[in-house]
């Protein structure tokens, strides 16, 4: 008897030393299938699962909610096995590294998920101060849409997921106007995290060329000051050259659609519906990784790894500069009196690439009979190629001391606090003295834009007043962490503000009007009693012929010009106490 379950035992050892040992094989399928397939979203959370639980340095959790119904998960390497991200902020470089936000695009969770095994099993040296943190799949219901041929010009791989969300949202247009959940759910883990770096990594369309890899770093100078240079002129450069060393030629993300990138082409400008152009509101570097979308698969995630594994290299070297540059952003912030909304391209201003290309010919196409776009792979180049990568802005506002927000504009209210805004409800009625705006024109698109008819070359103006607010509506202060958040957000005229992307289109509408017959008797009446108005409507009617033979129009502008006209239509409800 003692013998038989001595010989069980021995059965169970073996079985269980065997399961272990399948768990641990942290093989992926990208490798099992040299390099053909990325695998699914399951697959990928329960890699990470398994190697947090054999190694301490990996940790893995669940944050938030997605449009799927489901948490997004973020895991994170620190060879200290220490998760305290308040320590880290304060000791370390924190590096974020988004994976799967369009999930055809999948380069990056393969590349992410090799990265952080090698670095816990010592293939790869650790860094000495820096934390790498990733969220595998950041869009899970795209990576639970596989298929074989939404990727329409894509090699490989053999299954994707799709880039529409649960709900169909694109989320790389969607983290300032935050529509999902899963933005909300970023947010969580972005001002949780606080990353000093921010990497997005993508698969790229448009032009034809010999690079596998390309960058798409913030804009420079709108990232701005000290930061914005050590960005251009110090981390990219060392970037490019450490990739060169390993024969991985690099350039910037190509910008060209239907046309030859020799003829020139400009640098990407991410406002903040975009990633990158969200992180850089908390003076984080970002960049997103765009491999070319016609190279095999193979070469794509192994050259996204090797750009990873080079920037955890510089950002450790540069630890120390990193962490002072943006603490003196920050502080540079706190105190300036202006800042740009909208931005333009400074044409005085240029670089030359020398540009790996194919040379390229418009010839008739056999389809349509129309001249067609062919890249001739068999004429590669080296050219100089111009680069339009600074930009110079084009509206500035002065900055006030704060901002009041009626509480009943509670979406916005509610955005301000998952973005740890700090505001203060008041605690009685008052009467301030503010600065409001007039929207006095604005452009909206004519056809849907995730979600929105986006607004565009909204332009404003100002007056002075006296404002009554009422107990618990918000006093905003602009001398907080988030004052570029603010600002992008909260000035109308800004490129993603929250009037541009709709949150305010109800003071668009105007809820009250008169009725011309009653009106008309009025309207004399008040022509009669203000001479200065009737001199106004007279010389418009003389210059105006539209105006001149329009009679509602007419009655329309005296109204307009009167107490009864209602003082909310287009009267922007964010106020500014200036300082």
């Amino acid at each position: 008897m003692i013998k038989r379950y001595f010989i069980l035992l021995l059965l169970f050892c073996n079985c269980t030393t065997k399961t272990d040992s399948g768990i641990h094989d942290f093989t992926t399928q990208f490798e099992k299938s040299n390099g053909t397939e990325t695998d699914t979203y399951s697959n990928v959370i329960t890699f990470y699962q398994a190697l947090a639980n054999k190694y301490s340095q990996v940790h893995i959790q669940t944050i938030g909610t997605t449009d799927s119904g489901v948490p997004l998960h973020l895991v994170t390497y620190n060879p200290e096995s220490l998760f305290d991200f308040r320590t880290l902020q304060e000791e370390k470089t924190i590096i974020l590294i988004n994976n799967g936000i369009h999930p055809g695009e999948s380069d990056g969770i393969d590349a992410t998920m090799m990265l952080i095994r090698d670095l816990a099993e010592g293939r790869i040296k650790s860094p000495e101060n820096l934390v790498l943190t990733t969220i595998p799949i950041y869009n899970i219901g795209g990576a639970l849409n596989r298929n074989t041929s939404t990727r329409t010009n894509q090699n490989g791989p053999k299954e994707y997921g799709f880039r529409g969300n649960a709900r169909n949202y694109d989320l790389n247009r969607d983290f300032i106007k935050s529509d999902t959940k899963n933005a909300l759910a970023f947010a969580e883990i972005f001002h949780l995290v606080h990353p000093d770096i921010f990497i997005d990594n993508h698969v790229s369309n448009g032009a034809d060329y010999q690079y596998t890899l390309t960058h798409l770093f913030t804009q420079h100078n709108k990232l701005g000051g000290p930061l914005g240079s050590y960005l251009h002129n110090e981390f990219q450069p060392a970037l490019e050259e450490k990739l060169a060393g390993k024969n991985w030629d690099i350039t910037p993300y190509v910008n060209v659609f239907n046309n030859v990138p020799e003829k020139g082409f400009s640098q990407f400008f991410d406002s903040p519906r975009y990633s990158t152009g969200y992180t850089t509101l908390w003076n984080t570097l970002g960049m997103m990784v765009e491999t070319h979308m016609l190279k095999p698969y193979k070469p794509r995630v192994e050259g996204t790894y090797e750009l990873m594994k080079s920037m955890i290299v510089i950002a450790d070297n540069d630890h120390s500069k990193i962490k002072s540059l943006r603490k003196n952003t920050f502080k540079y912030f706190y105190g300036a009196t202006s800042y740009p909304v909208q931005w333009e391209i400074d044409t005085s201003k240029t670089s030359v690439l020398k540009f790996k290309g194919y040379e390229g010919s418009f010839e008739q196409s056999m389809v349509t009979g129309s001249d067609r776009l062919k890249y001739h792979r068999d004429k590669p180049f080296t050219k100089n190629v111009e680069y339009q990568n600074y930009f110079i802005p084009s509206k500035t506002v002065e900055i006030p001391e704060a901002y009041m927000i009626p509480k009943n504009w509670w979406r916005v209210i509610d955005l301000l606090k998952k973005n740890n805004i700090q505001i203060t409800a008041l605690k009685n009625d008052t009467v301030m003295n503010v600065q409001t705006y007039k929207i006095a024109s604005y452009k909206t698109r004519n056809s849907a834009y995730e979600g929105h008819y986006l607004h565009y070359d909204t332009e404003t103006y100002t007056s002075d007043e006296g404002v009554a607010f009422r107990k618990g509506d918000f006093l905003v202060k602009t001398n907080q962490p988030g004052i570029r958040y603010l600002l992008e957000t909260l000035e109308p005229e800004a490129t993603d503000s929250f009037f541009n992307w709709n949150f305010f289109d109800t003071i668009l509408q105007q809820k009250e009007g008169f009725s011309p017959y009653v009106f008309e008797d009025v309207a004399a009446e008040l022509l009669k009693n203000d001479p200065q108005l009737k001199l106004e409507f007279e010389r418009k009617k003389q210059q105006d012929e539209k105006f001149a033979s329009d009679w509602y129009d007419q009655l329309d502008w005296i109204h307009k010009r009167s107490d009864y006209y209602e003082k909310s239509h287009l009267r922007y409800p964010v106020y500014r106490l200036m300082r």
